[in-house]
Formats: C-alpha cells, sequence, structure tokens
C-alpha cells in the first residue's frame, strides 16, 4: 500500500491520465493544456489526433511523442515505466475521453503500481457519464458495460445478464452494427424497455433519440446511423413475487422452526414486497388457519 505524496514535495517522475474532449476542444481542462505542454513523453492512442487537438488548442509539444493503442500497449508499458523510474513525467491520453475506460491505459497504471510509481488523474469529459446525464434515465445507480460483443451469441449471453439487472446499462457500439444490437435487445430484454442512443455527444451534429428499445431499433434499421454512439438501457423493474407464495414460503420456514419475524426478513429480502405487507399476510392467514381449526374440533 503507498501513501499519498506530502502536499509540498512533487514527485520527480509520475504517469498522468488525461480526459481529452469528446469533440469540443473548447471542453479540455485548463490543466490538460498544462500537461501537454509540459509533459517529458506523451503516449497517445493516435499521433495524428493529439497533434490536431494541441493546434486546436495552441498548445507546443515540448516532448516526446509515442504512439499507445491497444496493440502495443503491454510491450510500451515497460519502456514507459522506465521513464517514470528516470524522473520523467508521462502522459497518457486517448482518442476522446478518459484513458482505461475501454480504452489504452489499464496495463501502464497497473505496472506503475506494482512498481511503486506515482499515478495521478486529471479528470475531464467523459462519454459514459455525459450519455448518462442526457438520457433522462435513472442515473442514481449505473452500470458500464464497455463495448457490447461483436458476435450474435455472445451479444445475447451479455444481453441475457442485463435483463434482471436493476442499474442503468450504458454500453459503446459501433454504428454498423447498432441496428443488429438493438434488434437483439428488444427479443432479450423487451420491446418497451426504456433507452437512449446518444451520437456524436458534443460535436456538431450531436443528436440524443429516447424511447423503447423497440422505437430505438427501427430508428436505426430505417436509416444510416453514423458517428460515436453510446447506449443507454433503463435497467429491470424490480420482480414482485405473488403474495400467496411468498406466505407458503414463510410458513415453511416457520414449520421448520424458525420465528416468524426472521422468516418473514428472509422471504421479503429481493421479493418486492415490504416485509410490514409480508407479516401481516403470514399473521393474517395464521389466524385464519388457527379459527378454523377451533371450529373443526367443535364439530
Amino acid at each position: 500500500m503507498r501513501d499519498g505524496d506530502s502536499a509540498d514535495v512533487e514527485p520527480s517522475g509520475r504517469l498522468l491520465l488525461a480526459a481529452t474532449p469528446l469533440g469540443d476542444p473548447r471542453d479540455a481542462s485548463a490543466r490538460l493544456l498544462t500537461a501537454l505542454a509540459s509533459a517529458d513523453v506523451i503516449a497517445a492512442e493516435d499521433t495524428r489526433r493529439l497533434r490536431n487537438l494541441a493546434n486546436a488548442l495552441g498548445v507546443k509539444i515540448s516532448g516526446r511523442v509515442v504512439s499507445h493503442y491497444d496493440a502495443v500497449e503491454a510491450a510500451r508499458a515497460p519502456v514507459l515505466v522506465d521513464a517514470i523510474r528516470q524522473g520523467q513525467t508521462v502522459l497518457v491520453v486517448t482518442d476522446a475521453g478518459m484513458p482505461s475506460v475501454s480504452d489504452p491505459g489499464f496495463r501502464l497504471v497497473s505496472a506503475c503500481v506494482a512498481a511503486d510509481l506515482p499515478v495521478t488523474c486529471l479528470p475531464g469529459p467523459s462519454a459514459v457519464t455525459t450519455a448518462l446525464v442526457l438520457s433522462g434515465l435513472p442515473c442514481e445507480r449505473f452500470c458500464f458495460e464497455g463495448f457490447a460483443p461483436r458476435r450474435p451469441g455472445e451479444r445475447r449471453r451479455w444481453l441475457a445478464a442485463l435483463a434482471t439487472e436493476p442499474r442503468t446499462a450504458v454500453f459503446f457500439e459501433s454504428p454498423r452494427r447498432l441496428a443488429t444490437t438493438l434488434a437483439d435487445a428488444v427479443e432479450v430484454l423487451g420491446e418497451d424497455r426504456p433507452a437512449a442512443v446518444c451520437r456524436e455527444l458534443t460535436k456538431t451534429y450531436e443528436q440524443v433519440l429516447r424511447g423503447s428499445l423497440a422505437e430505438l431499433a427501427k430508428w436505426a434499421t430505417d436509416g444510416e446511423v453514423r458517428g460515436e454512439i453510446t447506449v443507454v438501457v433503463a435497467g429491470a423493474e424490480p420482480s414482485v413475487a405473488p403474495l400467496d407464495a411468498l406466505v407458503a414460503r414463510v410458513r415453511e420456514r416457520v414449520d421448520g422452526g424458525e420465528r416468524m419475524k426472521d422468516a418473514v426478513s428472509a422471504v421479503a429480502a429481493g421479493s418486492g414486497v415490504p416485509k410490514r405487507e409480508l407479516y401481516a399476510a403470514a399473521v393474517s392467514e395464521e389466524s385464519a388457519e388457527s379459527a378454523e381449526d377451533g371450529a373443526l374440533s367443535d364439530d
């Protein structure tokens, strides 16, 4: 476990992860501009996009620029770790958004953590949270699922795992596969599940479509979809088991020697039925059975 670095001592070498604008360069933070101008090494997912961003921001890059995309990240990590050990600042940027979030960066962070080297982050734009708040769907709890699987079988199994997920789900998808993925989602999650398709976030042709999965699937099928796509799908509604079935389960546990209060708590968990309501129903049935037994004995 590494203690935080003293606020009075600047580490001689460190790894910086920096979020870059999704589209509009004006979303760049002041700290990103400083880092671009001063970093000893900039590891960029696409070096051409990096230089275009620097030009748009009016920043002159003084450090060494190296490519840092998925296929080379593992091989680059030891070299970049050595640079940090030697006292250099290594800045990692991707094409848009936050490094490591479905983009290169995770392997290098892991290597630096293992080597006990300083790692920090310059926060900023994220397609995940931007799409989430624009979707109009609940944001209190959500899960990020990365890119949807490409193969049909894997994609259906992946969607099936989301069928009972109560949290809002956010994932990325290629515009070429969006129609197929949404059609699969209709079959697996249901045509009425609320969702949103967010396209070209913060860019000139930003578009957010909200509706049911069936409506969005039809839109994606009817026209040509372009640009960067983020999909947001509402979580599953909690399923409510029939009250009489829950009461029967409570009775089984009570007959097995469990206290009524404990049995109700155990059965009510995850059922969608409040404990107070289930307890009242269980007590009512017990009272009715006792009354019936008393009437039979009188006969």
